[in-house]
């Protein structure tokens, strides 16, 4: 049981550092918000490509209760690479300009070790490693600036590498076996345990099946003791559940989100950032993490006569 005995699996270092910011993952659920700068997000559109639309998101994410900013440079999906110095030019401002005005979490969505050693200079506190920290030369980076790391299950071989079909025996036993075999050589490599963070990676080489399952049974994925993220907004599993069109799938992308948290989920990664801090700051009043924001309901007194 963790600290707050609510029946979620326990973390082996619940209280993280990032920079001048701690969070203690046993009593709170981070909200980590997305800001994508790419002309083709699965989810925006391009809404945030450009750096003041970006640097706007951030900040609306911010005032809205969101401890983590996610930042995006290039797609997960199967395609062409992009350059390093491309990707960097589109989220080391976005890092920059965020670290000027605030001390929320950031991390770098990136696979490349030339975009993750120029981010964490600039102030990152985190890479969000999509292809399971397969890179050594990524590593390298993580331990000589001693930076977090998201460490993500996903099949592919190489980065955007296509995998058309993937199969799974039994998808939520193979991707905690992944998950617990990088997170081993990571530390085996040099990385902090508490500087470890897992994320199953909902709908990345994997169906709508695929995904429903590693909700339901997200207790193994939590069960390995680290902090785990759920990244869940919007995606396609979520879509085809509910058949629903990308701006229609915020319910269901809460409703998931939560399902992950109440079995061991301490970071949901979203794109509607007001909508996520207030299903997630209900979800730890239920699990006893935090107080209700007032109490008068059937508690007040009644008026006399």
């Amino acid at each position: 049981m963790t600290a707050g005995g609510d029946g979620r699996p326990p973390i082996r270092h619940p209280v993280h550092r990032f920079g001048s910011r701690t969070i203690d993952f046993d009593r709170e659920v981070v909200v980590m918000a997305i800001v994508n700068r790419t002309p083709d997000s699965f989810h925006d559109r391009g809404s945030t490509f450009a750096l003041d639309a970006a640097l706007a998101a951030a900040e609306t994410a911010i005032e809205a209760g969101a401890a983590w900013i996610d930042v995006g440079g290039q797609p997960f999906a199967a395609g062409e690479r992009l350059p390093a110095e491309e990707e960097l030019d589109r989220v080391l401002p976005v890092v920059e300009g965020i670290r000027r005005h605030s001390d929320v979490v950031i991390s770098v969505d990136t696979f490349e070790p030339q975009v993750a050693a120029r981010c964490l200079a600039a102030g990152a506190d985190v890479i969000n490693d999509t292809t399971g920290l397969r890179d050594p030369a990524l590593v390298d980076v993580l331990v000589k600036e001693g930076g977090h790391v998201v460490i993500t299950h996903s099949l592919a071989p190489s980065p955007r590498a296509p995998v058309p079909r993937p199969e799974y025996g039994d998808v939520v036993t193979e991707v905690a076996a992944f998950l617990a075999t990088q997170a081993q050589r990571a530390l085996e490599r040099g990385i902090r345990e508490d500087h470890i963070v897992l994320d199953p990676g909902h709908d990345l080489n994997k169906n709508t099946l695929h995904s429903l399952e590693l909700t339901r049974r997200f207790g193994e994925i939590a069960a390995l003791g680290f902090p785990t993220l759920a990244a869940v907004s919007n995606k396609d599993f979520v879509g085809e559940t509910l058949d629903a069109a990308g701006p229609d799938r915020l319910a269901g992308s809460l409703a998931a989100a939560v399902i992950c948290v109440l079995h061991g989920a301490r970071i949901v990664r979203m794109h509607d950032a007001a909508a996520a801090c207030s299903a997630m700051r209900m979800t730890e009043a239920v699990l006893g993490l935090r107080q209700p924001a007032r109490l008068q309901h059937n508690i007040d007194a009644a008026p006399a006569g």
